[in-house]
């Protein structure tokens, strides 16, 4: 079993920093300098990775990286917020980057530009978009990227068992890489079946939950339930927030949930519905995990 590794943002970019501001920028002569810190004064986050770059052409730049597990609608906000924060602290120009690892519901649309007009008076602020399920999965192998590589079964093309087993081997290979499999297992089970994920990567729930990107996914539940929680009772909000990203993951992986099946989770309690939340992931079809609800 993959012991828990620290697989962030952060450790991802820095396996490999002059390939990544290479990629995102669309420019061979770039080169990483320095990962520097991000975290200011007034806002904390644990999603970006602020990068000083270097260019023949244009000197010394920051490359402002945003890896976000979903798109939401405050994010053009947050990137202005971000790039106006990391230019006045290191007074270098910015160049914003948003990674989108997973795909928004589709009534929602990713843009790559804040507006607002107040009083005669605009703020703009444009910023470069990445959405992984856009990407091809032979790019990676090919330049190659080591950070995109845990995220390959999500590729464009990625999502085969083969391209799944070929970049395990990569990861293997390398001893700065193995760790990773565990962020490798959690993806590839949006695009495969559970027993054939522990088929090809020896693979189980415990290294799934060992691993922050799934964390992340309970941690978003939690925040929309607590935000609710302050009208409706603590307990009631968290309660809403787990159910809400329950379903979430299970549109993600089956497509449309039948009415009942939402309805049976009202009354479950936050406790059971982390453990659903596990099912979710684990189950290789809608109706097991209806018989996992029904246990």
């Amino acid at each position: 079993m993959t012991k828990a590794a620290d697989i962030g943002s952060k450790r991802l970019i820095n396996l490999a920093p002059d390939a990544w501001v290479q990629w995102v920028t669309q420019r061979p002569e770039v080169v990483a300098k320095e990962i520097l810190g991000s975290e200011f004064q007034w806002v904390s986050r644990e999603t970006d990775v602020l990068v000083k770059a270097y260019s023949p052409t244009h000197g010394d730049f920051l490359v402002l990286n945003e890896l976000q597990l979903r798109y939401t609608a405050h994010m053009p906000l947050r990137m202005r917020t971000y790039a106006a924060l990391a230019q006045e602290r290191y007074r270098l120009p910015t160049y914003p980057v948003l990674v989108n690892i997973l795909p928004p519901p589709s009534s929602l649309t990713i843009v790559s530009s804040y507006e607002q007009e107040f009083l005669g008076l605009r703020a703009i602020q444009d910023y470069r978009v990445i959405n992984l399920w856009e990407v091809d999965a032979e790019i990676v192998f090919r330049q190659p990227l080591p950070s995109l590589l845990p995220f390959v079964p999500i590729l464009q093309g990625g999502g085969e068992p083969s391209v799944v087993q070929r970049a395990l081997q990569v990861l293997r290979a390398d001893a700065q890489l193995n760790q990773l499999e565990s962020l490798l297992a959690f993806f590839a089970s949006f695009v495969l079946d559970i027993p054939l994920v522990q088929q090809i990567m020896r693979w189980d729930m415990a290294v799934l939950r060992e691993s922050p990107w799934y964390q992340q996914i309970l941690t978003e539940g939690l925040q929309q339930g607590l935000q609710q929680g302050l009208q409706q009772g603590l307990q009631q909000g968290l309660q809403q927030g787990v159910k809400r990203q329950l379903i979430r993951v299970l549109r993600q992986r089956f497509g449309e949930i039948p009415r009942e099946v939402e309805v049976r989770l009202e009354d479950e309690s936050v406790e059971k519905l982390e453990t659903l939340m596990d099912s979710a992931i684990a189950v290789n079809s809608l109706e097991e995990f209806i018989t996992t609800l029904s246990a």
